[in-house]
């Protein structure tokens, strides 16, 4: 298979943190770099951690990386926009006026965990391809319809590189490693960090609550990920799933304790709950981007479900200091 070359002309690293970044997201990059220096009996890349001002940002951990250096006045031929809880506050104009001037520069733009609404509040998303933790995809998707937003681990979509967090970015590195060294040292460092294979971008990221769960349940929860906003019945998609009902409510009440009719209630309310939570949509159009038919019902059911009404989630998401 012919190699990347954008990919494997990448060097010069630059881990440009917000703050509350995920560490992990930004220490398993840094490690897959690290580990391809070590096997590779060389200096085939080198890297900064960065932040607007030179100060160490804080990660959501607590903790903060050192040295960190300016931003400005640095050359990369990458940079990666890390991002983490509540991205959008950290978000500011100068950082994206940052990332424009980076852009014109012809420097290759990336984005890790949440790191991607920084890049698509910049304007700089428009027309690609990305990738985004699962907890922010259906923000993303709601709020920039002009970027194309997917559910894959990462993805590689000519000068933008985006990929979701915890250890995924070390699968992203690992095909940039491949990329420039082959695949027998992607292999190799792979086999450091006790991987069996690297994943490849085009994955799916597995949702929390499908780990362990039958293929046939897989399959039926992606179905009422991608079709919530739209009327579904549960005839619908036992029939496009090739089950009888019955077949699909034994599943659901075997791995989930509900009905697939309650999974998609559920399912509806908490996507509701992380638009409210993560975007500036008003509730109305919360309410019919998750399938709801009428304010009222949207307001009744979510009340039932967490005990204060819709318009009363963003005052309890401040005094809870939660993202």
């Amino acid at each position: 298979m012919a190699r990347d070359q954008s990919l494997a002309a990448l060097r010069r690293f630059g881990f440009l943190t917000l703050d509350n970044y995920s560490m992990i997201a930004v220490s398993n990059a840094i490690e897959g770099l690290r580990m391809a220096n070590r096997l590779g009996q060389g200096d085939a890349y080198v890297w900064d951690i960065l932040s607007l001002d030179g100060e160490a940002a804080r990660a959501s951990n607590g903790l903060c990386l050192h040295p960190t250096l300016r931003a400005t006045g640095q050359r990369y031929d990458i940079i990666f926009v890390c991002g983490g809880v509540n991205v959008r506050a950290a978000t500011s104009e100068a950082l994206r006026s940052f990332l424009r001037m980076q852009a014109r520069a012809g420097v290759m733009l990336g984005a890790l965990c949440t790191g991607t609404f920084a890049l698509a509040e910049a304007g700089l998303l428009r027309g690609y391809r990305c990738a985004v933790h699962w907890e922010n995809l259906s923000a993303i998707q709601e709020e920039f319809p002009e970027v194309d937003v997917s559910g894959d681990m990462f993805v590689i979509d000519r000068n933008r590189l985006t990929c979701t967090g915890g250890s995924v970015p070390l699968d992203l590195i690992l095909k940039i490693v491949e990329a420039r060294s082959g695949a027998s040292l992607s292999r190799a460092v792979a086999a450091q960090f006790i991987l069996d294979r690297g994943r490849a971008g085009e994955e799916s990221q597995p949702a929390a609550n499908l780990a362990g769960m039958p293929l046939a349940l897989r399959k039926a929860v992606r179905m009422i990920e991608t079709q919530m906003d739209r009327p579904l019945r549960v005839a619908t998609l036992a029939k496009e799933l090739g089950f009888s009902t019955r077949h699909l409510e034994r599943i659901f009440r075997s791995h989930t304790n509900t009905t697939p009719a309650g999974y998609l209630s559920a399912a509806r309310l908490e996507k509701a709950r992380r638009l409210l939570q993560q975007t500036c949509m008003p509730v109305t159009d919360v309410a019919m981007a998750c399938g709801f038919t009428s304010s009222a019902h949207f307001s009744t059911a979510y009340r039932g479900r967490y005990g204060y009404p819709p318009r009363d989630e963003r005052r309890q998401m401040g005094q809870s200091g939660q993202p």
